[in-house]
């Protein structure tokens, strides 16, 4: 890539109005001035820095979209491809974050959309019961977690309660729920899926049931979902977001039934993989890093072609172990077209651009096929245009 090319795009992140209002004063480069709010419909000729941002999907401090912020130039300048917001949760130390009341909510969603030059995906985790982002206690519908659904196995209350949380997610200015889970209740002491009531059942056609009505719902809402955790996270006896979590001797090959049902069904708009390490699977690297996983299970195995994202890249059981870069190289060659980094632990406003420039320079020595990028910049794109712009 010139020199000169990178420099400028860098430098748009300071010189964000310049950049888009003269293109080529930056170092005698052209940028190419975007519309917010258009599609670009032609991503093939689309620059390589502006694919690498469409396969980050990022979260940001604050409540409202102010302009000139980090996470402004991030949507507006860079292109990123969307953004997770959060709650505050005292108890894990989350504070000002995202979501506080509907009316603010809303035009934040609506902030970013407007900012946006190509649609964003406008995440949030909305499962239900004790994972949901948008809580009773700031003004939302109350919710139902997935393992009350799935122990009444009532596919009217399922439905009732998913429509529910789909309309709310429309009504606020979502398109992505990063939900449902269909991970089996396989351990009753599991620390971040049973505990946290997160899945419908420890029977495989009991979770595809409900987690097929729950996609429906959100489908008439024009709501995209996500499968998680990939392969699976039921068995696990450790939460993945405070460091390892091994699964070699509890994991199950049932655990795929409920993706293998969903894909097959086209039920499955992404599928968000798991932390857990399974050396039977992948004896180097956990799901997230792992091509044997990703492209050899899910791909070629069980058939699934669409957006494959990562969970979020801070967590312990990645970042404990893996330095950044390495994770970022790992996870996009093993077949993650979408990068979570939900940027809540410890802030780095600079993420994007450093994210990019890191790509950039995995892209130019090999370490990364351009193919790579290009197929999953399409993916994204792809994902985009039948469910988000039409």
């Amino acid at each position: 890539m010139p020199s000169c090319t990178r420099r400028t795009f860098l430098k748009s992140s300071v010189l964000a109005g310049t950049s888009l209002l003269l293109p080529g004063l930056l170092g005698g480069c052209a940028v190419t001035p975007t519309v917010p709010g258009t599609v670009l419909s032609t991503p093939q000729s689309w620059s390589l820095e502006r694919k690498l941002a469409q396969m980050l999907l990022i979260g940001f401090p604050g409540e409202t979209l102010a302009p000139g912020s980090p996470i402004h130039q991030t949507v507006q300048v860079h292109g990123v491809g969307g953004v997770v917001l959060f709650d505050n949760n005292v108890d894990q130390g989350v504070t000002g974050r995202n979501i506080t009341a509907p009316a603010q909510t809303k035009a934040l969603t609506t902030a970013l959309r407007e900012a946006a030059a190509v649609p964003l995906f406008i995440a949030v985790d909305q499962e239900g019961g004790l994972v949901a982002r948008l809580k009773e206690r700031s003004g939302f519908p109350p919710s139902l977690s997935a393992r009350y659904l799935g122990e009444q196995n009532r596919s009217e209350l399922t439905r009732s309660a998913a429509d529910s949380i789909a309309a709310t997610l429309a009504e606020y200015g979502f398109n992505l729920n990063l939900a449902p889970v269909v991970d089996l209740n396989l351990n009753p002491d599991n620390p971040v899926i049973a505990f946290k009531e997160r899945s419908f059942s420890a029977d495989p056609a009991v979770v595809t049931a409900h987690a097929a009505t729950f996609i429906a719902s959100h489908r008439r809402h024009r709501i995209l979902t996500c499968l998680k955790h990939f392969p699976g996270h039921g068995s696990s006896h450790h939460d993945s977001h405070l460091g390892l979590t091994d699964v070699t001797r509890s994991w199950s090959d049932g655990e795929l039934r409920p993706y293998r049902n969903l894909i097959q069904r086209e039920l499955c708009d992404m599928v968000m993989t798991a932390h857990t390490f399974n050396t039977a699977i992948d004896p180097d690297y956990p799901a997230t890093l792992s091509k044997a996983t990703i492209d050899g299970i899910l791909r070629k195995r069980l058939g699934f072609d669409g957006v494959v994202v990562s969970d979020d890249l801070y967590m312990g059981a990645i970042m404990r172990h893996y330095r950044y870069e390495t994770a970022v190289e790992k996870a996009i060659n093993a077949g993650v077209d979408l990068l979570v980094v939900a940027n809540d632990k410890a802030y780095q406003p600079d993420i994007v651009p450093r994210t990019i420039e890191l790509l950039l320079k995995l892209v130019e020595t090999g370490r990364i096929p351009r193919e790579r990028i290009d197929q999953a910049c399409r993916r994204i794109m792809a994902l985009k245009q039948d469910r988000v712009v039409a």
